[in-house]
């Protein structure tokens, strides 16, 4: 036993390393086999509606399961589910509305799937208003519209939400036939704003109007990201409605989505696959209608700089403008079975479509043959037999991938929705085990230690040796704010020559943060990067006010190796076992601090350590004593003591540590449960 004052502080970001811990390391603390349960849900049915019209244009009504054949790239598909919608059930025109008692079901603002029955033979509209990308005028426009729909268009069938973008996604009214809901809800976004911001500048002076500032700022990074954004709105808003098995329309309101370049196509491709899963079908709406482009610009602009008004470069801009945020509407409708709806100031055409696409339609779902999880698109075609009928239906969808078929902009995807989920992923094994330590300027150095079992990796030989990655993402909030103070991104290689061996230990990342007092959430998401497997861990720690303390203590780090780095900030010369599972032949060290202690008449702290099996005292360390602050940068008398495990029958402890201030007459007894093991002499 020794007590070892160390004044050299290291830092060490992002490292990896393997604790020994037996075995099987951190797995063996782990659940077995037999009482380890996954609960999964995946469904693979694809839905696909249909609607029939004769030759007249009039809807077929009377068709069976057998009389549609559905071809997914060319090959035929058996039909596993079949069901028809017919709103004209409950459409009987404005008479009814007054007698019929209105109907309300919260799907958007609840966790709960409301009954098949609640919105048998409804139509399930959404008007979804795009406020970040309207004008105040277009905005005030579309709600107007909107308004004209519930006063004049709608029916007893319609079931209606409003949902709006602009900073978020939020729903002031979820579904119902009440006009006087429908209408209370409008009338207060009439109120709002909207942004304007989805044409998107470029940094060119050319064909800019001339507003007497200094520079044009280039917002096309703004852009980028307001637009995945709204793609991802669109996503969230699809995602919930795919608990409901109807069609479900969304009118999305817009002044235009801009695609910059290629960058977002996944957050494109992942909106439109979202809304193909769940049925839903966007109808996008331009809100600007017909628009004028006079060679010098509107009214409402300053004159052009340079000579783009006089050689018609400044109305061929406009329009390669305009074409641009009307493209992404365009291929958001097409993709998902719905409509487009561009240079037009008739917006009850929008209304009067989703009406008639959803009059009566044919719900037809099967499970497709190809089985490959490539993530390409697949079309669809339908067909009926023996009748020459028009079907209108949507043109396919894009299969799920597996890890194998994901791109780099998936896996990060991947991460970042684990990020954000409610519900952790606990496919791959993880634990996470913090400590603070006060630092200089009165902040807190944060040591994250995070543990995954080696045992959950599976190593693969490349050149004569085993390698592996985890990706790591953590983001670290203040409790109060919920705004992120810290966070953690690395991808780690892990690599050694033999397998065997690491798979009997723990892989072992520490990463850091600098923090002030306070109440913090710490996640993090960690991926395995052979299989894919992700795990995620969320905890919460509470940095003291160590002003208020009778005495100022760090937290207790329990270690069975040293650290080598000594790159500041990080003041720990152990590196933490997060388990607390110590081996009969490794050395036990136990290292904290303690700050400003009473120095009047002279500074005396006092310590030792404890060991106790259940109420009995199976082990102490004699006591010991300093008169000195070893780390007076810090203002901190820093304890490392080592404790030869050999001296621990393997069982389980309650190790004590006690502090005593004798000049201040204070004192501390942290306690934390740890476990000796059995020597083994496997190798």
């Amino acid at each position: 036993m020794s007590l070892i004052f160390e004044k050299k502080p290291y830092w060490a970001l992002l490292y990896v390393l393997c604790v020994l811990c037996g075995e099987k390391g951190f797995a063996q603390q782990a659940p077995s086999p037999q009482r380890t349960y996954t609960f999964k849900t995946q469904s693979d049915l694809v839905l696909v509606n249909v609607v029939a019209r004769d030759k007249k244009g009039e809807l077929v009504r009377d068709l069976k399961a057998d009389d549609f054949t559905i071809l997914e790239d060319g090959k035929a598909q058996r039909i596993s589910s079949f069901d028809i919608e017919n709103t004209e059930v409950l459409a009987k025109g404005p008479d009814q509305q007054a007698t019929s008692a209105p109907v309300s079901v919260n799907v958007l603002t609840s966790n709960a799937k409301p009954s098949a029955e609640a919105l048998r033979d409804r139509r399930v509209v959404v008007l979804f208003f795009d406020f970040e990308s309207m004008e105040p005028d277009d905005a005030q426009r579309a709600i107007d519209s909107a308004q004209h729909f519930v006063d004049k268009q709608m029916t007893p069938a319609d079931m209606v939400a409003i949902a709006t973008y602009s900073t978020s996604l939020q729903v002031p009214q979820d579904f119902t036939t009440d006009h006087a809901a429908l209408t209370a809800a409008l009338k207060k976004l009439s109120g709002t704003e909207g942004e304007g911001f989805a044409a998107g500048a470029t940094g060119d002076s050319e064909g800019q109007s001339d507003t007497g500032a200094e520079y044009t700022p280039d917002d096309t990074e703004y852009n980028l990201f307001n637009t995945d954004m709204r793609l991802q709105a669109i996503a969230s808003l699809a995602q919930a409605l795919g608990g409901l098995q109807q069609r479900k329309s969304v009118l999305y309101f817009s002044g235009g989505l801009t695609k910059t370049g290629i960058d977002n196509q996944t957050e494109l491709r992942a909106a439109v696959n979202v809304a193909v899963r769940s049925n839903v079908a966007l109808y996008a709406v331009d809100i600007r209608g017909l628009q004028a482009m006079p060679p010098g610009g509107t009214a409402q602009t300053g004159s052009l700089r340079g000579v783009s008004a006089y050689s018609g470069a400044a109305v061929q801009s406009d329009l390669d403008k305009n074409f641009a945020s009307q493209e992404t509407l365009v291929t958001l409708a097409h993709d998902t079975g719905g409509k487009a709806f561009l240079d037009d100031n008739d917006f009850g055409k929008a209304f009067a479509t989703v009406q008639k696409d959803n009059e009566s339609y044919y719900v037809l779902g099967y499970h497709s043959s190809n089985r490959a999880l490539d993530g390409r698109y697949r079309h669809i075609s339908v067909r009926t037999k023996g009748r020459d009928l028009k079907l209108e239906f949507r043109a396919g969808y894009y299969a799920p991938r597996d890890w194998t078929h994901f791109t780099r902009e998936d896996r990060t995807e991947q991460m970042e929705d684990e990020m954000t989920s409610e519900l952790p992923d606990t496919d791959l094994s993880l634990y996470l085990g913090t400590a603070y330590f006060r630092m200089a300027d009165g902040r807190f150095y944060v040591a994250a230690s995070l543990v995954v079992p080696g045992s959950a990796i599976p190593f693969t030989s490349a050149a004569d040796k085993d390698k592996a990655s985890l990706d790591v993402l953590g983001i670290v909030r203040d409790q109060q704010t919920k705004l992120p103070v810290g966070t953690v991104r690395e991808t780690v290689k892990v690599a050694t020559d033999v397998s065997r061996q690491v798979r009997r230990k723990n892989i072992q990342y520490e990463t850091g943060f600098l923090l002030p007092a306070g109440t913090y959430h710490f996640k993090f998401v960690v991926r395995e990067n052979q299989t894919g497997k992700l795990g995620s861990f969320e905890s919460d720690l509470t940095l003291p006010d160590l002003k208020k303390a009778p005495l100022k203590m760090s937290s207790v780090v329990l270690a069975s190796q040293r650290e080598i780095k000594t790159k500041a900030p990080n003041p720990l010369p152990v590196v933490p076992n997060v388990a607390h599972v110590f081996a009969g032949d490794q050395p036990l060290y136990i290292y904290y601090e303690v700050y400003d202690p009473v120095k009047k008449p002279g500074l005396r702290l006092l310590t030792s350590i404890q060991f106790f099996r259940g109420k009995v005292k199976a082990y102490e360390t004699p006591l010991m004593e300093t008169t000195e602050l070893n780390t007076p940068q810090r203002k901190a008398a820093t304890f490392q003591i080592e404790v030869p495990a050999a001296e621990l029958r393997p069982g389980w402890y309650t190790c004590q540590i006690s502090v005593i201030d004798d000049a201040g007459g204070t004192f501390a007894f942290p306690r934390m449960p740890m476990f000796v093991k059995a020597i083994s002499n496997k190798q």
